[in-house]
């Protein structure tokens, strides 16, 4: 509205850019000699009129016009969303990512945080990303010019990368991504699941096994002391913490690393999907295994390392070698096998005592091996019985059921006597 020939005023939007304001009226030959300018922002060449025209005790009101439309200004950039797709094939292994991108309002600028993604990682792979003291993270950050942003909760564990451009967040989340498929690769990240046959299950033999492990401690002098577990004879290396526990006893099938829920379910439907293979492959008969003496894995007895007790199939051992490698060959055709573990050979056995569970003390800084010789002679020949194999379980390491045995994610029975 116009009010005299001295002053003009101008009514404006909530959403102050200059095509949305109503403007007056102004006499043309005014209005063409101050809006033809093309240098000058719109913003600008709204204050200017007003400043031209209004009286000198209404300019606080201009300057808060002029500020409102710098800071209201409505921009465009590009939000992304990473989400990871599941391996393929056993020689990839590796975790693949496509890309959602989702429109939003934020505000056009190059600095960083104009655009951003979010990276889904599981738990297990974030400390991979971030690396030793950052050093990972650093380095993505400085090298491409991004921001990452670590989140996790129960619901989610994720990495937002900010950055400048779009270009830029990209080329971070792909970065990000063969990290990930590195770090599955790497024998840093440990193996969650396997596929196992329990037999503690036996009642008679986890009795053997807790015999065995207090009959050793009790004759070589190895009791637990009085600090907590560390051995009275520590050149041997023989404590209560490298026997394998009675409850936990089986045989390995195959080692996994599932790190997400989404490869821990396809795993449990790969077992369940060869149950009938499985119950052809022992010709519908029942699975007796004798175990009987102990032999050291690798290396010298005074040096060992894992102690085992060897595995011998009663009827013939073509039938249970025959059900792991079914079992082998359809976890490596849904990817979810390493490579080089669908290459090695399968050797059947019975862990009894395995350096690598030793827990540290101060005491013992050299813990990577035990003196085997004295056991092996006095306990080399034991029968430790013939046991029926009932069933086959995908198990989680490192969590365990009410009876003790690991976690059951799923099981396939073998065939029961007749």
């Amino acid at each position: 509205m116009i009010g005299s020939s001295r002053s003009v005023m101008i009514r404006y939007s909530p959403i102050p850019s200059l095509h949305h304001a109503s403007l007056p009226i102004i006499p043309s030959n005014q209005s063409n000699s101050l809006l033809s300018s093309s240098s000058s922002s719109r913003v600008d060449r709204a204050w200017r009129i007003a400043n031209t025209r209004a009286p000198r005790t209404d300019k606080w009101w201009l300057h808060s016009f002029q500020d409102d439309c710098k800071k209201k200004v409505k921009t465009k950039t590009m939000d992304y969303v990473w989400r990871r797709s599941c391996a393929t094939s056993s020689s990839q292994h590796d975790v693949e990512a496509e890309a959602e991108m989702r429109y939003v309002d934020k505000g056009k600028s190059n600095k960083i945080g104009s655009h951003s993604a979010k990276v889904e990682v599981p738990a297990s792979l974030l400390r991979f990303v971030k690396g030793e003291g950052g050093s990972v993270q650093k380095e993505i950050e400085e090298e491409i010019g991004v921001k990452l942003i670590f989140t996790s909760s129960k619901k989610e564990n994720c990495v937002v990368v900010e950055g400048a451009s779009a270009e830029s967040v990209t080329e971070a989340s792909k970065k990000i991504q063969v990290v990930i498929e590195e770090a599955v690769k790497s024998p840093n990240l440990e193996y969650s699941h396997f596929v196992s046959l329990p037999l503690a299950i036996h009642p008679d033999l986890v009795d053997k096994l807790t015999d065995f492990q207090n009959s050793v401690l009790e004759n070589f002098d190895c009791g637990q002391g009085g600090n907590g577990g560390a051995p009275l004879k520590p050149d041997l290396g023989i404590d209560r913490s490298i026997f394998i526990k009675p409850k936990h006893f089986h045989l390995t099938v195959l080692m996994l690393k599932l790190w997400n829920e989404e490869r821990v379910v396809k795993a449990t439907e790969v077992l369940q999907r060869v149950s009938s293979k499985v119950v052809d492959a022992l010709e519908n008969r029942p699975l007796y295994v004798r175990l009987k003496g102990l032999e050291c894995m690798r290396g010298p007895l005074a040096k060992a390392r894992i102690l085992y007790t060897p595995v011998e199939v009663i009827g013939g051992e073509d039938r249970l070698l025959h059900v792991c490698q079914i079992i082998t060959e359809a976890y490596a055709e849904a990817g979810l096998v390493l490579e080089k573990d669908a290459r090695q050979k399968l050797k059947l056995h019975g862990t009894v005592m395995n350096a690598k569970h030793r827990k540290r003390t101060n005491r013992r800084k050299t813990s990577d091996s035990f003196d085997a010789r004295g056991i092996v002679k006095q306990y080399g020949s034991k029968d430790w019985g013939k046991y029926l194999i009932r069933e086959a379980h995908l198990s989680q390491r490192f969590v365990y059921d009410e009876n003790g045995y690991y976690h059951c994610c799923t099981s396939i029975p073998f065939p029961k006597n007749s």
